[in-house]
């Protein structure tokens, strides 16, 4: 599934954050879903196209990325109900497919704005 080419040193130079999502007892009985963060690392990006989608009336545009990151104890724990977080922008992604098993240098994800993480 991950493309054919793998990164560059060089092209690792975003900072990204894994949250993974937690339930937590709020002491009345109730839990509650919240994202805690697990770990940050530095990623390659690559543009796998964007779209638009109607949503409550109003034009939302999604945007696609490709995801490269080291391969790690870390990183090959991560599934598609986690999140990432750009630490520079902040921008919020939701993990779509993990790709851990293609190329064991690596672990290839994609990630998209514009939905529910």
């Amino acid at each position: 599934m991950a493309p054919i080419k793998a990164p560059t040193a060089q092209e690792l130079q975003h900072r990204v954050a894994f949250d993974k999502r937690i339930e937590i007892d709020d002491g009345a009985g109730n839990t509650r879903g919240e994202f805690q963060e697990q770990f940050t690392v530095w990623a390659a990006f690559r543009s796998r196209g964007g779209s638009e989608a109607v949503v409550a009336d109003r034009l939302e545009g999604r945007n696609l990325l490709g995801v490269y990151l080291r391969s790690s104890s870390q990183t090959r724990e991560i599934t598609n109900d986690w999140r990432m977080r750009d630490a520079r922008t902040g921008d919020v992604y939701a993990v779509k497919i993990v790709d851990a098993v293609t190329d064991r240098r690596f672990v290839y994800l994609e990630a998209q704005t514009g939905v529910a993480a």
